[in-house]
């Protein structure tokens, strides 16, 4: 009797190995089961419009009740920058040795703004729409894809302040500008990546997103936002190599400096960590593909209680 289904007095019971068969054969499949790896990337390529529709979107109402609305994409990270600059430029004498300081900090302040919006947006995507993955059925990937795509946006809106903050400096526009491109899409593929792992982290686990404050807070301390990295090493020369060696790979702290030198005429190569695109290649690499796949795996669990 465990091997057949309870069906209505007078039907012949159908084993189960039989409907399964019966199943397959009508190309019936469990509902919601988690597509192959190849499958969900073409479900994801074919809801690329709604990722780029629910990005404006979310991007259009955040500040759609403030009397300054969509100023604040702007005003924001300035105001984060201005204090910034007067605690650790002002206060704590950081600016020292660091030619085009403003520009220097409004651009690592932006950059890591991007990182940090992201991966806490990315925490939340889950489990703060969990009614709308209970009711549509799609790939699951599309949600904190689309918060990462939702803070590219406002950062390219940031850096239209950024460049007017250039010209005033007198920094020059110049060729290396161009590197911003490459230097942003490695930036979006890690950020997208390390949001998919905290997503499916933060939706069977609410509370990480209570604890990611905290930790990207330590984070943006040791990412050289507010100081120099390479002058931080010249004057403390005593740090042991590990110590260095980690500085200088720190995934944020690879994308500003790379976006630092890319505007900033007096940021030179010689402060960039040796084999920099390459690091930069290999955390976007690591995080994107394999944020995917660990997100991926669990996608017949999202919504179920």
């Amino acid at each position: 009797m465990s091997q057949v289904l309870h069906t209505p007095p007078g039907t012949q019971a159908v084993p189960r190995d039989d409907l399964a068969a019966l199943a397959a054969r009508h190309g019936l499949s469990v509902s919601g089961a988690r597509p192959s790896l190849p499958q969900y990337i073409r479900q994801l390529w074919a809801r690329r419009h709604f990722i780029t529709a629910f990005a404006t979107a979310k991007l259009t109402s955040q500040y759609s009740g403030a009397k300054l609305g969509q100023l604040w994409q702007v005003m924001t990270p300035l105001l984060n920058a201005a204090v910034y600059y007067f605690i650790f430029g002002v206060l704590l004498q950081t600016k020292k040795g660091v030619p085009d300081y403003i520009p220097f900090l409004v651009t690592g302040v932006f950059v890591w703004t991007f990182t940090q919006s992201s991966i806490m947006s990315g925490t939340r995507a889950i489990s703060g729409n969990i009614g709308l993955v209970r009711a549509l059925h799609f790939p699951r990937a599309a949600l904190p894809i689309s918060y990462c795509l939702q803070q590219l946006q406002q950062l390219l809106f940031s850096m239209a302040a950024l460049l007017v903050i250039l010209f005033v400096m007198g920094v020059p526009p110049a060729l290396s500008w161009m590197l911003v491109i490459p230097a942003l899409t490695l930036q979006f593929v890690f950020n997208a990546g390390v949001s998919m792992i905290l997503a499916r982290a933060g939706a069977k686990t609410p509370d990480i997103a209570q604890l990611m404050p905290f930790v990207l807070r330590t984070w943006m301390y040791t990412s050289g936002v507010m100081w120099s990295i390479d002058t931080l090493l010249s004057k403390h020369a005593e740090l042991p190599s590990w110590a260095v060696d980690v500085l200088r790979a720190n995934p944020a702290a690879v994308y500003i400096d790379l976006m630092r030198f890319a505007l900033i005429d007096s940021f030179h190569a010689s402060q960039l960590p040796p084999h920099v695109w390459a690091i930069a290649t290999g955390w976007a690499l690591l995080a994107g593909v394999g944020g995917f796949i660990y997100f991926w795996k669990a996608e017949e669990t999202y919504g179920r209680g």
